[in-house]
C-alpha cells in the first residue's frame, strides 16, 4: 500500500493508504483535480504532498474545498506541497479555499 491523495469534483482532498488512487474515490466520485503522493514529516510536524498521479494527473490545490482528514489518522496537520520532489528546499503551503 502506498499514501497517496486525490482532489475529487467536489474540492475534498483525500488521503489515503491504497494500491491505486481511483480506490480513494466513493461511489459516484471523480478526480479531475489530480493527486499525488503524501507523507508525514516529524521534524516538521506537517505532511509533505508531492509528485502525480498517472491516472489523474498533477494536483490543482487551486480546486481544494475541504480537507478530509480520516486518511492520515483523523488530526490535521499543516500541509504543503513540493513542486520539485525529491528537493525539499521549497514548500508551497495548502489550504481549503472557501
Amino acid at each position: 500500500m502506498y499514501q497517496k491523495f486525490i482532489i475529487n469534483q467536489d474540492g475534498v482532498l483525500k488521503f489515503g493508504r491504497v494500491y491505486q488512487h481511483r480506490d480513494l474515490l466513493g461511489w459516484g466520485e471523480d478526480c479531475p483535480y489530480g493527486g499525488g503522493l503524501w507523507k508525514i514529516d516529524e521534524g516538521r510536524r506537517c505532511i509533505l504532498l508531492y509528485g502525480r498521479s498517472f491516472a489523474f494527473g498533477a494536483p490543482d490545490f487551486n480546486y481544494v474545498r475541504r480537507i478530509e482528514w480520516a486518511g492520515v489518522g483523523g488530526t490535521p496537520y499543516p500541509l504543503f506541497f513540493l513542486p520539485h520532489w525529491p528537493n525539499e528546499d521549497q514548500l508551497i503551503p495548502v489550504y481549503a479555499n472557501p
